[in-house]
């Protein structure tokens, strides 16, 4: 299968043929899912969660995103990896510039990921017109969650048109895609109607150009909390317990290893004299 570029993308919308995009953070992962057949990966600041433990995103770097970066583009050279821009990086226009170049050039992805619609319009098209691909992300935008009160569902009622307004300013900064969360679904099939660019859904319903899902989340390997939008394909989280558990009972009862998983070499009578 081809390798997926801004272009191909584009032309999926066009055509109606859905886009998958799931989040890998490792060279394993990224191996996996790029053998699975994906589309796109995302190198979701999520991985200071779901990775190293943390409450939130926030404490994400750049240095901790490129580092991540480097392994899943080693792990699927053929699949298009975008990688979030994390809390802090997008400041000023100028920073934002700094931080995506750095990415790009030291983590080799295709794009990077932009949270934000018009209050970050001006950062996106610096980062555009710096030559560097950008994937927009507005709804519940997890970096200012206490901004927006929470996990909430973002645009009910009255608050979509601002969703709406935000979609738009993120298509003509130059984005040439926009994951929407946490959005009504009624909402996200309007502006996946109206945008010329795809969208990509979580937690926004069947009515966008993609879906996207964190993979620990989809295989149950994170069981802190599961939002109501996964589906588990898998419960690979309660295979390995079961596996660790397995192997800790070979070892308690002398069970493993075996000859079989043994090296010989070595007689009786080479160890009679030592």
């Amino acid at each position: 299968m081809a390798k997926k570029t801004t272009l191909s993308l584009g032309t999926m919308k066009e055509n109606g043929e859905k886009i998958t995009m799931i989040t890998a953070y490792d060279y394993s992962s990224a191996s996996l899912v790029q053998k699975a057949g994906i589309d796109m990966i995302l190198v979701g600041d999520s991985l200071q969660m779901v990775m190293l433990g943390d409450t939130s995103t926030i404490a994400a770097t750049t240095d901790v995103m490129i580092h991540h970066t480097k392994a899943v583009v080693t792990g699927a050279p053929d699949t298009f990896v975008v990688t979030d821009m994390p809390f802090g990086s997008c400041s000023s226009p100028e920073k934002a510039v700094e931080h995506a170049t750095r990415i790009m050039k030291e983590g080799r992805c295709d794009a990077v990921k932009i949270e934000g619609g018009v209050n970050m319009k001006n950062v996106i098209k610096a980062v555009v017109d710096a030559g560097i691909p950008v994937v927009g992300h507005i709804g519940l935008t997890p970096q200012t969650t206490s901004k927006l009160g929470g996990f909430k569902v973002q645009g009910k009622g009255e608050a979509a048109g601002e969703v709406l307004a935000d979609a738009m300013a993120v298509q003509e900064a130059g984005a040439f895609m926009i994951v929407l969360e946490c959005v009504p679904a009624e909402l996200s099939s309007l502006i996946t109607k109206r945008l010329t660019i795809p969208t990509i859904g979580i937690g926004a319903g069947n009515g966008t150009d993609g879906q996207v899902l964190v993979y620990h989340d989809m295989l149950g390997l994170f069981d802190k909390f599961l939002p109501k939008f996964v589906r588990q394909y898998r419960q690979i989280g309660e295979e390995i317990v079961g596996g660790v558990q397995e192997y800790i009972a070979d070892v308690k009862a002398g069970a493993f290893p075996e000859e079989k998983h043994s090296f010989g070499g070595v007689t009786k009578e080479d160890l009679k004299d030592l």
